[in-house]
């Protein structure tokens, strides 16, 4: 169980670095009058949220992974919180 967190973790600091990064573009890009979409992901992908840059969903994987390793191990709560950070790296990649 240690082990899967501190996997979780290291991905959630690589993510967390390409986010700022991507959020950044983000923000030139709407200077620029482009930009124009209401959040990243659908509301169908796991998030509870919407938000049109990648920072705060990284924080929500990250107080999941969190609530993993404080609350104990909840299978079901593993299975979205991979999924939720499977879908970050896919879009940062695709947004790269």
């Amino acid at each position: 169980m240690d082990s899967i967190i501190e996997q979780l973790n290291a991905n959630l600091k690589i993510v967390y670095r390409q986010a700022l990064d991507a959020d950044k573009k983000l923000d030139e890009l709407q200077q620029q009058g482009h930009g124009k979409f209401k959040a990243l992901f659908t509301a169908d992908s796991g998030f509870t949220f919407e938000a049109k840059r990648f920072k705060p969903y990284v924080l929500d994987v990250a107080a999941d992974v969190e609530s993993l390793s404080s609350d104990g191990f909840n299978e079901e709560k593993l299975k979205t919180t991979v999924i939720k950070l499977q879908q970050l790296l896919t879009l940062l990649a695709t947004f790269k």
